[in-house]
């Protein structure tokens, strides 16, 4: 088991300090440390994301698949790359971790700021990941960086499929990550150069590198359903969590072609009257979903469930009219009319 750098170095860890002043010449990391069969095959997927004169915004969490990211930049491009650490305090060991990157990046040379946000209740892991892509925006806009690479890797990728399979859900469900998107809420590009890697690899990288990583003991509770999901993929050996990752990234490119033809659905067949929407759908039934998604949410605020507009669109298809989530939907002719149902009056005593 690697010692991690920050525990050999016999640093005291300190949570006062929020960010790391920039060093102007990188150290580059010792290529022999990592396998070169690994970097050289790092460097022909980074080659196709990532432009050779461009900086590189790193989101690195402190475990073993973002330090082998950032093990791996600063193999093959030192000079080029600054790191991000979001402490989201929902952990009383955050800010220690967070500290421990910094401290890893500082004596790598490479630049690392420590963002702190607060997440909003709810949905835990749905604010926390909107406030983390939030906070990194703002991140890359003020140091003027275009692009951010994460470390999502192949059993990510595999596992996610796998979960969503289980709970009947549509391509755009199973859609997986791509490659190259954009920061969610965002406008800066996101990339994903380890979508083809395994976590074994990744935990190669790291252990060769000798940086050291955290561990999340949550990774191990068989009370979450991603754990068990990855204790099930690992003791299935026909399942091969790369072809699995693969076929998540097909799909997303069918749900990218879905959305398009529903963009041309909306703006040919979609017209707005007053308080009411009128659709005459033509295309087929996996468009119109989202269609009439669309349209539930622009007048509720809402996003509706998918199994509350499948059911919607079987009843008007079949000539019904009906109602989803306040919306009132009548058939008229060839069109389908929504609008917002009408309170009901209370009877007076």
């Amino acid at each position: 088991m690697s010692i991690p750098l920050w525990l050999r170095a016999g640093w005291v860890t300190s949570i006062s300090a929020i960010s790391i002043r920039s060093i102007a010449i990188d150290r580059p990391l010792d290529p022999s440390l990592i396998d070169p069969v690994l970097t050289d095959r790092f460097r022909a997927d980074t080659d196709r994301l990532w432009a050779q004169n461009e900086r590189l915004g790193l989101a690195i969490s402190g475990g073993p698949d973002s330090m082998a990211l950032l093990a791996l930049c600063h193999a093959i491009r030192p000079g080029s790359i600054e790191a991000v650490t979001v402490d989201h305090g929902l952990r009383a060991e955050s800010a220690a971790e967070a500290e421990q990157v910094a401290r890893i990046c500082t004596d790598l040379g490479v630049p690392h700021q420590i963002l702190r946000i607060t997440v909003a209740e709810g949905n835990v892991q749905q604010e926390a990941r909107l406030a983390r892509y939030a906070a990194m925006e703002d991140w890359l806009k003020r140091q003027g960086i275009g692009c951010l690479a994460t470390a999502h890797h192949a059993d990510d990728q595999a596992e996610t499929f796998l979960m969503r399979l289980g709970r009947g859900s549509g391509v755009a469900g199973l859609a997986g990550v791509r490659k190259d998107s954009i920061v969610p809420g965002g406008t800066r590009r996101l990339i994903r150069p380890l979508l083809n890697w395994r976590k074994a690899e990744l935990v190669q990288v790291t252990d060769g590198a000798g940086l050291g990583y955290v561990t999340d003991p949550s990774n191990a509770d068989l009370s979450f359903d991603r754990v068990r999901m990855r204790q099930q993929l690992a003791e299935t050996q026909w399942l091969d969590p790369q072809a699995i990752s693969a076929s998540a990234a097909y799909l997303a490119e069918a749900d990218a072609a879905i959305e398009w033809m529903a963009e041309q659905e909306w703006s040919g067949r979609v017209r707005r009257i007053g308080q009411r929407h009128i659709y005459r759908p033509f295309a087929p039934p996996i468009v119109q979903m989202r269609i009439v998604a669309r349209l539930l949410k622009a007048i509720t605020g809402k996003q509706p469930r998918g199994s509350v507009v499948a059911d919607l669109i079987t009843r008007l298809s079949a000539g019904e009219s009906g109602n989803a989530g306040g919306v009132l939907v009548t058939i008229v002719g060839d069109a389908w009319r929504f609008e917002k149902e009408p309170r009901r009056r209370t009877q007076e005593p």
